[in-house]
């Protein structure tokens, strides 16, 4: 960042105003505010915040146990903001992957199986929303994912059926999630959300580390992975943080029966003293965990 009015970095944070940090530039003296959500301005004020954050859902095809063990949390932790990383939705029946070697149907065969697809994915998103709903959270955010994205396209193929928006697929008007873009980070403190797709490889946590420069959590990779580099600013970290799909073979027939590492996982961030945070990474195995002493079991 830099000043408005004379382009020189020499500023200073001069504290909040409403919804928005103040700044100073020393050159000028111009004084500008730059608007931030709650989450942030609550951590410049000191005052602890606490994330629960989730990765990939892919409903319907979702993980029971897993979803259910996830909603129990949220009633436990009773977190201050939510986070979905993305790929909340799966799209096989708006996926272009599934006409590959055949010849695409008229739409008269693909909207039912949309709708239906869909009719099963918003009965799984309810279970987490509920929960949320039950303690009462109201900040909530989404970035959204290359699979929630095949959705948009399938609109811009078809920009009469705009009801396949993603946003309209899932019912954001009801849910009132902040939709982030594709590939756009989300900041809250010093630590950054997004889905996951921009790099990966073997060691993805160290790509992004080395490619953002920054602290940050994903999913995409559906494998939990962590990696931490110790810069001239002090230590930065990257977490991969796992999935929530099911990840039997019958569920992922594209794998043709290929082994992976994947796990389930969430993790909960809590935000203290303006420049700190803590992740903890909650595993559940087998439809069940851990959490602050208390056994969950979905």
């Amino acid at each position: 960042m830099k000043c408005p009015n004379c382009k020189s970095h020499n500023y200073q944070k001069r504290g909040v105003r409403r919804n928005s940090r103040r700044f100073v530039c020393g050159d000028c003296n111009k004084w500008w505010s730059v608007p931030v959500s709650e989450s942030s301005l609550a951590i410049d004020r000191g005052v602890a915040k606490r994330l629960i954050v989730t990765p990939d859902k892919h409903v319907p095809i979702a993980d029971d146990r897993a979803m259910s063990v996830v909603a129990q949390a949220i009633e436990i932790i009773k977190p201050d903001c939510y986070i979905d990383l993305g790929d909340i939705l799966e799209g096989e029946a708006v996926s272009h992957w599934q006409w590959k070697a055949k010849k695409k149907p008229p739409l008269e065969y693909i909207v039912p199986r949309i709708d239906k697809e869909l009719e099963k994915a918003n009965a799984q998103i309810d279970i987490i929303d509920e929960a949320l709903d039950k303690v009462n959270i109201k900040e909530k955010h989404l970035t959204i994912g290359n699979h929630d994205d095949w959705y948009d396209k399938f609109v811009e193929e078809y920009p009469y059926l705009p009801r396949y928006a993603f946003k309209n697929a899932i019912n954001n008007d009801k849910r009132g999630y902040t939709l982030h873009p594709m590939g756009k980070l989300l900041k809250i403190g010093k630590l950054h959300f997004y889905h996951g797709h921009l790099y990966a490889g073997l060691y993805h946590t160290a790509n992004h580390l080395r490619k953002f420069g920054c602290n940050v959590m994903y999913g995409h990779h559906h494998d939990i992975q962590q990696n931490s580099v110790t810069h001239v600013d002090g230590v930065k970290s990257a977490w991969s943080i796992g999935c929530l799909k099911d990840m039997s073979s019958e569920a992922n027939k594209w794998l043709k029966n290929r082994q992976h590492n994947w796990a389930h996982c969430f993790a909960i961030v809590d935000f203290y003293n303006g420049d700190y945070f803590t992740v903890h990474t909650v595993v559940i195995v087998d439809g069940m965990t851990s959490l602050w002493g208390e056994i969950i079991e979905g």
